[in-house]
């Protein structure tokens, strides 16, 4: 059986019209003979949207009890007996009630279209995993219900639903959206013009983000190599010399001179791994392309321009950014180069080749002399091998010339210019096939003791020699360089994972790399050194002009000048090395770590600059969400008083004792609820300020709970005490005492079904009186059980008109504060338990015999 297909209507925000769509997308096929059902659909009272559902067939829902509460779902059974060609199933990332077959309703869609059945099903950008945090961040409103962003990105038709946010905002206050109560609060917070034109964004980035994978596989499927300029994209080719902060930047003005381009960084790197640009650059280089907004690649490949144009095209570039060959003229006659190759095979990609100033450098990639493979010993003995071996060879051959051919005696000369080779490099061994050609033709070729050649087949065996020799030394130089530079990247390869190693397990980052640093090339210490003041010439070795930012090690170095190695970092950053000289293979290593250095340094310092922004956020986040709480629920119990006394003032209506009654009741009732609201606010701001007053003083629970019962109002109704008839005072301030009690029963009652009452326990344990305040509800999962302590957050309400959400905060920081602690636990059975901890205020001896009495 074939998979149906799945179509998703992706809008910004609730009100742009995805139902709407998904409704009228239905009616449209039902239209043209299509069998269409729908499975679910949400209209949230919006009449218009309700309308388009008379001509549909809708399957009934499946009824489920959950905690004594009736909800309704989708029934996955009965769509697919029903057996439609297409299926209208709205809210994707929906929750299941509890006990159903799926968790989400995007599993329930799975499951139909796995029977065949074509589905149309609807999603806003915030319940999108990807996007989630962001979101929140944005809004400042968490989003609880998610689907996975695979689930949508594998729809086969993804429709955005767009809307305009003035317009959205308009048809909001046209009560299109939300009910009457509910429109001026949504629209100075979730729904301010900011947030929503931010979720645009949000959306069109994921749309486009969709339809660039959509136009990646068409492309793949159809085998079509060509540049497609949908978006440009600019990509900037790195070799790991200086001039690439360049190459970048220009690259990134490039990008910038068209809205939503984006930059790619890419380096080629040999499949043997053997010649690479120094990590150094390449790292600096890194860090600034990311901070432009680009991205970094690296691609292995032996032929650089090929390799380049595969990338770009892979990437659908087009433009590429080259820098201007280093290389000297001659050598640019002798051979075309990258640039211009690449140039050749580039076809519809316009290719910039960027001047700079390393093009005067006559192919150098950094400044300094190209670093020797061979040490010193090593050459100076091949220098005497060649100048003395060479003769020493004719020397032992002399007596046997009359026994010995010519042929004989120049393969022992080759042999012995290969020797050379080997020990000490090209230049020695062809000197030494130089030298072996003159004593080959003074000694051994006729006429003897004479540089004349007499026959052309002597001359012709001589001339082979010398070529030969000059070719086998080339060899083998060549083959014994890349077996030390082997070997040596193999131990470079080895030091830096054991660096990445030390970082991944949890060391400080930065601390890590001096101390292995450190004790990877035994030096006495290693250190990093920032400029402290304005460069002035010669300011190396004034230690006035440096600080220390970090260091590994013993007495640390001052001033780079006083270092034995140094490596510069950037104009600001210089990482010194005391204890030896380092040879110019082991720089290479020391710059990788000074690169990384100055890395761990700049992720340090961000991440003291987000701790110290962290209480700044918070700030923010609790301003943002009290003029949120005052917009609102402070309004709505000034409203309605203001709206009873205005009614008892007017004269024209009569009223009647009993309404001026109610009135009175509806004034009084909404006084006193923004009289609590306001202490609330106030206690809060006291807390967090650290200036709450506290009058702890003996007190007795029975005292303060009645008191407590009488601030509920009529939802005392609700709650039952149990406990024994006897309990010890408790160290309280009885005011906030009793402020905790009515928030903890309040949030209980909100939360427990009508039907069931609140249980409220207490009982002394050891030198602590434990008070429980248990509720049948929803409960709380344990991994949100500490996110209700949270200020202004309602855990699990599906909006935000049921309070400030100060309650449990409130109360929290109110029994911290009287020595106390409040800490929820689940209900056996279901439900939630707050369970308040208060020492007694009892004398040392009654505290030590205290029998323990726990709740009843």
């Amino acid at each position: 059986m074939a998979r149906g297909r799945l179509r998703v209507y992706l809008g910004a925000a609730p009100g742009v019209g995805k139902t709407y769509s998904m409704l009228s997308e239905g009616l449209r096929r039902q239209g043209r003979g299509t069998d269409v059902a729908v499975g679910l659909v949400e209209t949230h009272g919006r009449k218009v949207t309700a309308a388009l559902l008379d001509g549909l067939e809708v399957i009934p829902r499946r009824e489920m009890t959950h905690r004594n509460v009736t909800f309704t779902e989708m029934d996955v059974d009965a769509v697919i007996e029903r057996k439609p060609k297409v299926a209208l199933v709205d809210e994707l990332a929906h929750t299941n009630v509890p006990g159903s077959r799926n968790d989400k309703r995007w599993q329930d869609i799975e499951e139909i279209l796995d029977a065949g059945i074509d589905v149309i099903s609807t999603v806003n950008i915030q319940h999108l995993e990807s996007v989630n945090d962001v979101v929140q961040r944005i809004t400042g409103v968490p989003q609880r219900e998610t689907v996975p962003d695979e689930v949508v990105r594998r729809a086969d038709q993804v429709e955005l639903v767009d809307i305009d946010p003035e317009a959205l905002r308009r048809r909001m206050a046209h009560g299109n959206v939300y009910p009457p109560e509910k429109i001026d609060a949504s629209l100075s917070n979730y729904f301010r013009e900011g947030n929503l034109t931010a979720l645009r964004e949000l959306a069109l980035l994921w749309v486009a983000g969709k339809v660039d994978e959509q136009l990646d596989r068409y492309r793949a499927g159809h085998h079509i190599d060509d540049v497609w300029e949908t978006r440009e994209r600019v990509v900037v080719a790195l070799t790991g010399g200086p001039e690439g902060d360049t190459l970048v930047r220009r690259a990134a003005r490039i990008a910038a001179r068209t809205k939503g381009a984006d930059l790619l960084a890419v380096h080629i790197t040999r499949a043997d791994g053997l010649i690479g640009a120094d990590p150094a650059n390449l790292a600096r280089q890194r860090t600034l392309v990311e901070s432009l907004g680009g991205t970094y690649h690296q691609v292995v490949g032996d032929d650089v321009p090929r390799a380049l144009i595969d990338f770009a095209e892979g990437v659908n570039a087009t433009q590429l950014v080259l820098g201007a060959s280093r290389r000297g003229r001659w050598a640019q006659l002798l051979a075309r180069g990258v640039g211009v190759t690449t140039t050749a095979l580039s076809g519809p990609i316009d290719v910039h080749l960027v001047t700079h100033a390393e093009v005067a450098g006559g192919g150098r990639r950094s400044g300094r002399p190209p670093r020797e493979v061979l040490s010193r010993g090593r050459r100076a003995a091949g220098w005497a091998m060649a100048l003395v071996g060479m003769p020493g060879v004719a020397w032992l051959l002399e007596p046997y010339r009359g026994w010995l051919t010519l042929s004989t005696e120049i393969v022992l000369f080759l042999l012995m210019v290969i020797c050379v080779a080997l020990v000490g490099g090209m230049k020695p061994a062809i000197t030494a096939a130089f030298v072996g050609f003159a004593l080959l033709n003074w000694f051994f070729t006729p006429p003897f003791h004479s540089f004349g050649v007499t026959g052309l087949e002597n001359l012709l065996a001589l001339s082979i020699y010398v070529l030969v020799a000059a070719m086998v030394s080339a060899v083998v130089d060549l083959a014994a360089r890349r077996t030390r530079e082997a070997a040596r990247a193999r131990a470079d390869a080895e030091v830096l994972s054991t660096l990445a190693g030390s970082v991944l397990r949890g060391e400080h980052a930065l601390n890590a790399l001096l101390a292995r640093l450190r004790e990877t090339f035994g030096l006495s210490s290693v250190t990093l050194l920032e400029r402290a003041e304005e460069p002035s010439p010669g300011d190396t070795s004034d230690p006035t002009a440096w600080r220390i930012v970090a260091t590994a090690g013993g007495a640390p170095c001052t001033a780079p000048a006083l270092s034995d190695t140094d490596v510069t970092i950037d104009d600001e950053l210089v990482l010194t090395a005391n204890g030896r000289l380092l040879d110019a293979s082991d720089r290479r290593v020391l710059e990788a770590f000074a690169a990384e250095a100055a890395v761990a340094l700049r992720q340090e310092r961000l991440r003291r600059e987000a701790e110290r922004a962290r209480p700044l956020a918070e700030a923010d986040k609790m301003r943002t969400a009290l003029l949120a709480a005052v917009s609102h629920d402070l309004r709505t119990p000034l409203a309605s008083a203001k709206a009873a006394v205005e009614s008892l003032r007017t004269t024209d209506v009569q009223w009647s004792e009993q309404d001026e009654e109610e009135l009175l009741a509806t004034a009084e009732e909404s006084l006193d609820k923004l009289d609590r609201l306001v202490a609330n606010l106030l206690d809060m701001s006291r807390l967090q300020a650290g200036v709450l007053g506290l009058s702890p003083q003996p007190v007795v629970l029975e005292e303060v709970f009645p008191r407590a019962l009488d601030d509920l109002g009529t939802d005392a109704e609700r709650v039952h005490r149990t406990w024994p008839d006897f309990l010890p005072p408790v160290a309280a301030d009885p005011a906030l005492l009793e402020r905790v009690l009515v928030n903890l029963m309040s949030n209980a009652v909100r939360y427990s079904p009508p039907e069931e009452r609140v249980l409220v326990t207490a009982g002394v344990l050891g030198q602590i009186m434990e008070i429980r305040v248990i509720d049948r509800g929803p409960g709380v999962p344990d991994t949100d059980r500490e996110r209700i302590f949270l200020p202004f957050q309602r855990l699990g309400d599906r909006d935000n008109h049921s309070g400030v959400g100060l309650g449990l905060a409130l109360a929290r920081g109110l029994a911290e504060a009287m020595s106390g602690s409040l800490t929820p636990e689940e209900t056996p059975g279901g439900g939630l338990t707050m369970v308040l901890t208060l020492p007694l205020d009892l004398p040392p001896d009654q505290l030590e015999h205290n029998p323990v009495e726990g709740p009843a």
